[in-house]
């Protein structure tokens, strides 16, 4: 008695909240004052008004007929009553109000009873109470024994009890039908802990994106798919279940609907989720969410969220969020936000944000913004804001970057971290070219990349005379110190190759060099300053090709060994844009 009680009470305390959920869009007030519009054209115009969004098939009416309506403070549900002269029923999930077909009720016909020791069996046909028909790939379930089966194409179910069971209640559920139960004994022990019936309409669009993948409907057998959309609002929880495969579980068909403590899938499974650990010889399939443990050999993919820790050999499929760590041997995917750590042998990808590290020896790719640490043998891609690290083997990407990238290439819109690599790009940052001569280039010209806080700079360089040629290419990095809009003065490093007509010697030079900046109008900048160089070679004097300058290092220089000379130099020239 105390038991029914409690369950009496849950019921209610459920339907309160749902009637003052459901009631909130329905009860808005709107005014209309239509002629001969179309329904399509009137769902936007009531939408708009009450700042909702209406979600429907397109074959459930004709959009382009034409309607007129005139009512003046009405609720929502009043103008879709008169819209659709009751053909039409509606129910409220969030921001969105759901338009179904009107749905007809089941009703349960007993063929036979029959019953033994510790054995029930009861038979019997699922008709459509408006029509008479009969209803096949209805589900009939006993919810607190967790048993069912699908009526055949005569609308034949037969389903069968053991144990000591004195009352029996089946419910008979089918898409666009009212459920209907009939009880047919009394004082039942419950089998699972518990069970809840939530809307259908919002888990039937939570979970249908599992459902309807290409992976998923390889595994999952038509009958668990008939099963999930009959009774998409039944969920209940046991400490166990075991299964060989998708619907050779010890839950039958009914796998689909239990949340488990503690899953075994020998080859593979199908749950409504996981509260605990779950482990699978091959795979994981679950409608809802995972919390504390899951692993499979070879794939798990969600419906609903995970958090705790995901292993897979080959792929972690989420649909919704993720909290915890993610690793498989090829790719993470997580459909919503992602926080902790995801570690994948290909890929990482998280369509919306992520806060935490992604490692992944090709790449790694967020659709949102980034913030934490990004480590990736190829690629690195975040396409909105990236606040931490990215480093990468070849490219790093962030639509807005606030951290520090190291690739080979960094490509940013706006830029007001760092980026160390041979090609710093940022869309609103530095694109300058620099002209300039110096003690031993007079000629030499640079592309200048990045921001003021670190740019990189691309230059080559040639000392044009008839006896003392030389030619330089090289890459440098740099910071402005930025005193006012008009003056700055550059840091900058530099290292380069000298050409001395022949390829036999590697010569170096490193300079160092600070160069006072003066803006005289924008888009023109003249720059000179002291140089401090290093040059390396092992070239001995006279090595270099005819027309080309034997002694790089000037007459008066620091000899510090006899490969390494330095001296001290100038630089000078303008900068454009």
């Amino acid at each position: 008695m105390k038991l029914q009680l409690t369950l009496i009470l849950l019921s209610l305390t459920c339907f309160a909240n749902a009637q003052k959920a459901f009631q909130h869009n329905l009860d808005k007030l709107v005014s209309m004052n239509i002629n001969q519009e179309k329904v399509g054209d009137v769902l936007e115009r009531v939408s708009k008004a009450g700042d909702f969004y209406f979600s429907y098939n397109g074959a459930l009416f004709k959009q382009d007929s034409l309607v007129s309506l005139k009512v003046k403070e009405a609720p929502v549900r009043d103008v879709l009553d008169k819209l659709f002269d009751g053909k039409v029923d509606y129910r409220e999930t969030g921001e969105y109000v759901i338009l179904r077909y009107a749905a007809s009720r089941l009703t349960i016909e007993p063929e036979n009873i029959t019953t033994a020791e510790n054995l029930y069996m009861i038979s019997g046909y699922i008709i459509d109470t408006e029509t008479g028909k009969k209803v096949k790939q209805a589900s009939v379930y006993e919810k607190r024994l967790l048993q069912s089966t699908l009526t055949d194409d005569e609308g034949y179910f037969r389903l069968r009890f053991k144990g000591e069971h004195s009352t029996v209640i089946l419910t008979a559920s089918k898409e666009f039908y009212r459920d209907t139960s009939l009880v047919f004994l009394s004082d039942i022990k419950v089998k699972p802990e518990g069970y809840k019936d939530k809307n259908s309409e919002y888990v039937k669009g939570f979970f249908n994106s599992i459902e309807n993948s290409g992976i998923s409907r390889f595994f999952i057998s038509s009958k668990q798919r008939f099963q999930s959309l009959n009774i998409p609002g039944f969920f209940a929880n046991s400490p166990f279940q075991a299964s060989l495969i998708p619907g050779l579980s010890s839950h039958g068909i009914m796998s689909s609907q239990v949340v488990n403590k503690a899953s075994l899938n020998i080859l593979g499974g199908y749950t409504a989720g996981v509260n605990g650990i779950e482990l699978a010889g091959l795979f994981n399939i679950s409608k809802g969410d995972v919390k504390k443990f899951q692993a499979a050999g070879l794939f798990n993919t969600i419906g609903g969220s995970v958090e705790g820790i995901q292993l897979a050999g080959l792929v972690n499929d989420v649909r919704t969020d993720m909290k915890g760590v993610q690793a498989a041997g090829l790719v993470n995917h997580v459909v919503k936000d992602a926080e902790g750590v995801q570690l994948a042998g290909l890929g990482n990808i998280v369509s919306k944000n992520i806060r935490g590290t992604q490692a992944a020896g090709l790449g790694n790719i967020v659709s949102g913004s980034m913030d934490g640490v990004q480590l990736a043998g190829l690629l690195n891609f975040a396409s909105r804001k990236q606040r931490g690290i990215q480093i990468s083997g070849l490219l790093n990407y962030a639509k807005e970057m606030t951290g520090v990238q190291f690739g080979v290439i960094n490509i940013s819109g706006t830029n007001t971290g760092y980026s160390i690599g041979l090609i710093n790009y940022a869309s609103h940052g530095y694109h300058k070219v620099s002209l300039s001569s110096n003690e031993i280039f007079n000629a030499n010209a640079a592309f200048k990349m990045g921001n003021a806080n670190l740019y990189n700079v691309l230059f080559v360089g040639k000392n044009y005379s008839d006896t003392a040629r030389l030619e330089t290419m090289g890459f440098g990095f740099g910071h402005d110190f930025i005193f006012s809009n008009k003056v700055s003065i550059a840091g900058e490093y530099s290292s380069q190759y000298v050409y001395i007509g022949n390829w036999d010697y590697a010569n170096f030079l490193n300079r160092f060099q600070a160069n006072l900046q003066i803006q005289i109008f924008k888009g023109l900048t003249i720059f000179g300053g002291p140089v401090y160089s290093v040059y390396t070679s092992e070239a001995p004097v006279g090595s270099a090709a005819k027309g080309y300058k034997q002694q790089v290092a000037p007459a008066k220089h620091h000899a510090y060994t006899g490969d390494i000379k330095g001296w001290w130099g100038w630089n000078a020239g303008i900068t454009l844009f």
